[in-house]
């Protein structure tokens, strides 16, 4: 697993708080992965996170505190799931 990846998944302060399907508040963002009107990627200290609706908005995007307001019709959301560390094994033929 890669480094950026292993300080994504560590237990740190994350949460979703979503106003009336209008207004969703992220903390814990790493990084804005991708955005566009209808769909938002964001990487979250609990993993990627996307957002699915119309007409999205960035309200704030505030880095220092890893906090992301979105505004706009949220039609659902979904976290991606980590793919398990793949053990290396060598074997050596005779």
């Amino acid at each position: 697993m890669e480094k950026r990846e292993k300080d994504l998944m560590r237990p740190a302060a994350h949460s979703v708080l979503i106003e009336g399907r209008r207004k969703m508040r992220i903390t814990g963002v790493v990084d804005v992965e991708s955005f566009q009107d209808d769909e938002m990627t964001v990487l979250t200290q609990a993993g990627a996170l996307t957002v699915w609706g119309e007409n999205l908005k960035l309200g704030k995007l505030n880095p220092e505190d890893g906090q992301v307001l979105l505004e706009g019709e949220i039609a659902s959301i979904e976290y991606e799931q980590p793919e398990p560390e793949r053990r290396r094994f060598f074997f050596r033929r005779k």
